[in-house]
């Protein structure tokens, strides 16, 4: 994609679309523009000398001390908007926009950002030397260079005082040390979820509620910490995003507590599935015993009958049991043979001279099916015409003859008093 076609769509964290921006009139015109700088550091500056931005832009804003390099992300009248969602007020001091950036200043610009996984690994190593608990998890140059901002994440307070004389007297630049969690922390480094996608808190999230396990209790879901926890070693923060749907749709359904009485148990909740509106009940409190499954509205029947003393006969509505009984079972094994396709393959091998019993016996099948279909045919053959007539009268002819050779046979034998 060419250079022009990012200015106007980019795409990253914290893009912000301007819907205002073809409003004619100098409705959407605002001197103030919104700057972001690496990952999710975002600032607001005032365009004081008119300059024509636009989104994408390279800009160098003003910065303490020295300036910064940034790029423009929004312009217009919803930079007031964002202000406004930011809890920036109308009144205060707003830094401004210098110029934008040339190309000397994009060349410092790179020379610093090359310099930041050096100094991080640096870092780390003088803050174990110093015996201090924390974790320095990323480092952020200035624009310039004269300023470096330093992320750790820390359980504790640390004082890290005498870590940034030593850091500032290595680095020769200006040293800001800020607090991060361990999910900011993976925002900023970035990676892949067990979904397969990117995590959502480097490329959407923009601020992080905190995730308790109740909301996989609401869920239904495994307490395995194993599959609920992120790249942070937190609760997966999606573990919030459906929670509000099923507390809704928990609401109508029965509360776990009630009990079901009929006339012959009492049946105690055992699970229930939330998407079919289908509730488990169980005649024991503690183990899984004669499981008998019903949808709510039928537990909504259940619970109104016993309120009024009333118990039915069983759980189920007798419909439902006939139509349970009349169904048969779903047996893979009695409808198919699993040797059905070993007997297709066997049939197209031919017998070669002597071989196997086996093979003696399939090829006698097949030899007494073959004289089966043409004794058939024979039978079969029209008997008025010159074939039919003279094949009865062959069979005939060698009948005679047997019979008379046995006859004469039979004659010759005498007995020995004769």
């Amino acid at each position: 994609m060419d250079t022009q076609s990012d200015k106007k769509c980019p795409r990253g964290k914290l893009h912000c679309f301007n819907y205002l921006s073809d409003v004619p009139g100098g409705y959407a015109d605002f001197d103030i523009v919104e700057v972001q700088f690496k990952n999710t550091r975002k600032g607001f500056y005032r365009n004081s000398l008119n300059l024509p931005l636009e989104t994408g832009d390279m800009v160098a804003v003003e910065a303490s001390p020295g300036h910064d390099i940034g790029k423009v992300t929004l312009t217009g009248r919803l930079v007031a908007l964002q202000m406004k969602r930011a809890g920036i007020k109308s009144d205060a001091e707003i830094k401004r926009v210098f110029r934008k950036a040339k190309p000397a200043d994009l060349e410092k610009y790179e020379e610093a950002k090359s310099r930041e996984n050096d100094t991080m690994i640096r870092a780390r190593k003088i803050a174990e030397s110093l015996l201090l608990n924390m974790k320095i998890g990323d480092v952020e140059y200035q624009g310039d260079g004269n300023k470096a901002i330093f992320y750790y994440i820390a359980d504790e307070r640390v004082d890290f005082r005498q870590l940034i004389k030593v850091l500032a007297e290595t680095f020769k630049v200006r040293i800001e040390m800020k607090q991060i969690g361990a999910r900011q922390e993976a925002g900023r480094i970035g990676g892949i979820g067990p979904c397969g996608r990117p995590l959502c808190c480097s490329s959407w999230m923009t601020n992080f509620v905190s995730v308790a396990t109740s909301a996989a209790r609401y869920q239904d879901i495994s307490l395995n910490p194993q599959k609920l926890a992120g790249q942070c070693a937190k609760l997966k923060c999606c573990l919030n995003f459906e929670v509000d749907t099923y507390l809704e749709s928990v609401k109508k359904l029965p509360q776990r507590e009630i009990r079901l009485e009929t006339a012959d148990a009492t049946y105690f909740h055992f699970k229930t599935d939330i998407f079919k509106r289908e509730i488990t009940y169980s005649t024991d409190k503690n183990i899984a015993a004669n499981l008998v499954t019903i949808d709510a509205e039928r537990a909504f029947e259940i619970i109104a009958m016993n309120k009024q003393g009333e118990k039915p006969l069983q759980l189920q509505r007798e419909s439902d049991a006939h139509d349970k009984e009349r169904k048969p079972s779903a047996d893979v094994l009695s409808e198919n043979s699993l040797t059905r396709f070993d007997k297709a393959k066997k049939k197209k091998r031919k017998s070669k001279g002597n071989g196997g019993g086996a093979d003696n016996g399939r090829s006698k099948n097949n030899d007494e099916q073959k004289s089966r279909g043409s004794d058939n045919n024979r039978q079969h053959r029209p008997k008025n015409g010159s074939d039919g007539s003279n094949g009865n009268n062959r069979r005939r002819g060698n009948r005679d003859n047997r019979n008379n050779s046995g006859n004469g046979d039979r004659k010759t034998e005498t007995p020995a008093d004769a």
